[in-house]
């Protein structure tokens, strides 16, 4: 896909369609970087866990933290601390 390079202040830019994005999952910020003479823009990868504890925390408040199937349990399950 040919597209034009335009002026962005005292920048220069390029506009990326919305579905070239979506598909390589890249939304508010990504990592650019030049390496050959090649532009790379990629998403940045989080960690995977990144946000858990605080989700869990807000489950536990609104009391959503139920076992989904609470018959089937590990064994030394009640010894853990979350």
């Amino acid at each position: 896909m040919e597209v034009a390079i335009r002026k962005m202040g005292n920048s220069q830019g390029v506009l990326i369609p919305k579905p070239i994005l979506a598909q390589v999952g890249l939304e508010g910020s990504a990592d650019l970087q030049v390496r050959d003479g090649v532009i790379e823009i990629r998403p940045i990868h989080r960690r995977p866990r990144e946000g858990w504890a605080d989700d869990a925390r807000r489950l536990a408040e609104q009391g959503s933290d139920a076992l989904v199937w609470p018959e089937i349990a590990n064994e030394g399950d009640n010894e853990l601390v979350w």
